[in-house]
């Protein structure tokens, strides 16, 4: 090999086949070892892989190599979520078989990560459209229901009148289908639902455990099982045996109910107008809410809408009757359906209220005890003193509401109650491509789950993907089957299940994808589980992670495994911006992974996606970086290769030399602590390899200023260059097998031991820095005496305490004080 060139195009196939054909990354278990599960969230087989995807898994593959060379017994799989609505799209348009769109993306998807040079135990991958697989959904759907965790019951969908077919959210564009732009309904269907409401409290509670989480994620799930504590009120509708509930967390402010509203879904609308002269207005104006998009109708800085009933309820703490009106702003899938009105406290309520001439009671006084109800101007939300409220009258309203709340139950129109936001997971969807629910409909025995020995219930070949219906509703073979009870004739369900089914339990499966007498084989389960590492977007931070949460405590409940949870540790890396936007086909801004590789090389686009930002920030994509990467890659290989002769003196590093000689050693051994601690306990790969630089820069100037032929001079830079090839392994795998090859060593550079440091030629030479943020102190770190100032600037900013403060924030100033401080200013 020549010393001056370096040729990806030929080291990295040799490599990746070598890999292959040893088995290099295959894991088995062994109890003697410390396990470590690293796993990234798998891809929806889209076949067109870019650079935002390819961060992902370099994050993931990094992490794993390391692990790998520490000691571990690394688990590090990849599949596949097969199952979802681009490939029913594409037999819809292009006529092509959903399977057969699928299993071609995923073979594209394959060839891209292969040549990435990703260090997958392939013989574990799974695709979720295979029976094999989704064989597993059913069981445990059918476990689930023994349980009483599945159920059926009517819920509204979106609907095309005009293709006759139910539509996913993401379908619904503007309020239109997304084919023919009709104007998309509500419509009331039976559904099935998993009981994730009945895990409310032990989700929201185990989140405490999950150290290793971001906040951001615990807070927003948090967020949305969102538990309340209040009280249930019982409200009578006049000339009416109809009672309506809901649910409050201010029951002081119940004797300022002036109106009640109720979503244009609630049950009741209809019953409460039947035959009325407002019918006919209250009819229109649910269609028209119903037309709206949950967000849209859900958005605070919107002006509500509503409508009068014609019809009045009793507050029951004064007695006195106020109309009810439906107005676009509640929703069912909130609460009951049913919010009381109280303008005086509630910004919502108060907008509302003025806009449709409702009375506007004070019953929280202000410090002045001057607020009136005819002359706010805004709702008054803070504390105060209780007024217009009977018994209550003069009493702090916090101090209060316990005693409230026990005189609505004396009264018996109210109860102490808990609320949440979460709902039931709405599982069924009205498509093709996705696990087909197991039961069967008899007129003579109703719902019958498909007996276990019959999964798993196969997705059909023989439907019509028209665009309009239920695919599976035209294959006369799927639908018609004997009932497994009377033996008569009876029909299938058609709804398959939600593709989030697939991945709320796949980590599970990869602990053995071929076991075939359960989802997985307790026993390796547990030797695996749960995962230590899980690595994804922040936008799956809610559905994906919690449903996740869900099947890990419902599987546990079916006695399958002990874990409590499926990830231990989370990190949600950021997006790849280029052009000022998220890299993505839509914007027209991607980089293609194979395109990059083909020119540049894997090790060097995976070198500039790591150095290029810490993993949970957003990574501008440069050009420039990328030369920038190759350029550094080009430079160790020359290094190497040009100094291949010191590596055929076998005599280790002695210390001896002079003081040039001592310094090089101690710049190694600070090297490969900085490396080992910036992977291990902060994460930052882009300090890593920025410590691996500095260490070539060190050794470069040692050469050139002292060259290698000194006492100890050539055992200090060999020791120096192998260590630089052990740290590069993770981050260039490619490139180092072939240095590690060239230096004399027979096996894969995986197989060896990550590189040790002396704490004492470390320690002695750390000074301490300061991290400051407007002017507080919020961090320190250790570093080596003659840091540069761009690597203290670049390690403070990659510190979690100061990612945090300085995040969505404009980083004005930057001061470092080299051996004493780093200051940061942001706005």
């Amino acid at each position: 090999m020549s010393a001056s060139r370096y040729s990806p195009r030929d080291i990295e196939p040799k490599w990746q086949d070598r890999w292959e054909k040893a088995g290099l990354y295959r894991s088995v278990e062994d109890p003697s070892r410390e396990k470590f599960y690293c796993l990234e969230m798998f891809p929806y087989p889209s076949g067109d892989l870019h650079m935002g995807h390819m961060r992902n898994y370099a994050i993931g593959d990094a992490y794993a190599r390391f692990l790998r060379m520490k000691g571990f017994n690394v688990l590090y799989p990849m599949g596949y979520d097969a199952f979802g609505l681009p490939a029913e799209n594409a037999a819809i348009t292009r006529k092509v078989d959903p399977g057969k769109w699928t299993r071609s993306s995923i073979k594209r998807m394959v060839d891209v990560q292969k040549r990435m040079g990703l260090s997958y135990d392939w013989s574990r991958t799974l695709a979720t459209c295979e029976p094999e697989y989704y064989r597993w959904n059913q069981w445990i759907f059918l476990k689930f229901m023994e349980k009483g965790l599945a159920y059926r019951k009517s819920a509204p969908v979106n609907w095309c009148p005009s293709c006759q077919t139910v539509l996913a959210n993401e379908q619904v564009e503007g309020g239109g289908c997304w084919r023919c732009h009709s104007t998309v309904q509500k419509k009331d269907l039976k559904q099935w639902f998993f009981k994730i409401t009945a895990y409310a409290d032990e989700l929201l509670e185990d989140l405490e455990h999950l150290e290793d989480w971001p906040e951001r994620v615990k807070t927003m799930q948090k967020n949305w099982i969102g538990r309340s504590e209040g009280a249930e009120i019982d409200f009578k509708v006049v000339d009416s045996d109809q009672v309506i509930s809901t649910f409050t967390t201010r029951p002081d402010t119940v004797f300022g109910i002036t109106y009640m509203v109720l979503a244009a879904e609630h049950p009741l609308v209809e019953e409460l107008v039947k035959g009325s002269k407002s019918a006919d207005g209250v009819r229109k104006f649910v269609k028209k809410a119903q037309e709206k998009t949950l967000i849209e109708r859900t958005d605070e800085t919107r002006e509500k809408e509503g409508v009068d009933t014609g019809r009045t309820f009793v507050n029951p703490a004064t007695g006195e009757k106020f109309p009810i009106y439906v107005a676009d702003y509640v929703v069912m899938e909130y609460g009951t359906g049913a919010v009381m009105g109280v303008p005086a406290h509630d910004q919502r309520d108060f907008e509302f209220a003025r806009k449709y001439g409702l009375p506007v009671r004070v019953v929280i006084q202000d410090d002045t005890g001057l607020l009136t109800g005819n002359t706010m101007t805004q709702a008054y939300v803070e504390n105060g003193v209780m007024v217009n409220s009977g018994p209550f009258d003069g009493r702090p309203n916090r101090e209060a509401m316990p005693d409230f709340v026990s005189y609505m139950e004396e009264k018996g129109w109210g109860r102490e109650a808990l609320s949440y936001r979460l709902r039931d997971w709405l599982i069924s969807r009205q498509r093709y491509w996705g696990t087909p629910i197991p039961i069967i409909y008899c007129s003579q025995c109703g719902e019958v789950p498909v007996p276990e020995g019959d999964l798993p219930v196969i997705l059909p070949s023989d439907v019509e993907f028209t665009g309009e219906g239920n695919p599976l509703e035209t294959s006369e073979t799927f639908l018609n089957v004997a009932c497994p009870n009377c033996s008569g004739p009876a029909r299938r369900e058609t709804d398959t299940m939600d593709t989030f089914i697939d991945s709320s339990w796949y980590p599970f499966r990869y602990t053995d994808p071929a076991y075939d007498k359960a989802p997985f084989d307790p026993a390796k389960a547990a030797y695996w589980m749960p995962v230590d590492q899980y690595i994804g977007g922040i936008e799956h931070a809610i559905l994906h992670l919690l449903y996740a949460r869900f099947f890990t405590k419902g599987l546990r409940d079916l006695g399958l495994t002990d874990a409590n949870e499926p990830f231990k540790r989370l990190l949600t890396q950021g997006m790849v911006i280029k052009d000022g936007a998220k890299m993505s086909k839509s914007m027209g801004n991607v980089v293609p992974a194979d395109e990059m590789m083909e020119r540049y090389g894997a090790d060097t686009a995976r070198v500039f996606i790591l150095f290029a930002s810490p993993p949970e920030r957003e990574l501008e994509w440069s050009d420039q970086g990328v030369d920038g990467s190759y350029r550094f890659l080009n430079r160790v290989h020359r290094l190497v290769m040009e100094n291949l002769s010191l590596f055929a003196d076998v005599a280790g590093v002695t210390g001896q030399g002079d003081e040039n000689v001592r310094s090089l050693i101690r710049v190694r051994h600070r090297t490969v602590q900085k490396v080992r601690e910036d992977i291990e306990r902060r994460f930052q790969f882009n300090t890593a390899i920025s410590a691996i630089m500095e260490l070539v820069n060190e050794i470069q100037r040692f050469i050139a200023g002292n060259g290698t032929k000194g006492e100890g001079a050539a055992s200090a830079v060999s020791d120096a260059l192998r260590t630089t090839i052990l740290l590069l392994a993770p981050f260039a795998p490619h490139l180092a097998e072939e240095l590690w090859e060239a230096v004399g060593h027979g096996e894969s550079v995986f197989k060896c031991q990550w590189p040790s440091y002396d704490q004492e030629l470390v320690v002695s030479e750390m000074v301490q820095m300061v991290v400051q943020v407007n002017g507080k102190v919020r961090a320190r770190f250790e570093a080596p005496p003659g840091t540069p100032k761009e690597s203290l600037e670049k390690t403070a900013l990659g510190m979690p305490r100061v990612q945090e403060l300085t995040e969505g924030k404009e980083v004005v100033k930057i001061v470092v004080i080299p051996g004493r401080l780093v200051s940061i200013v942001v706005k």
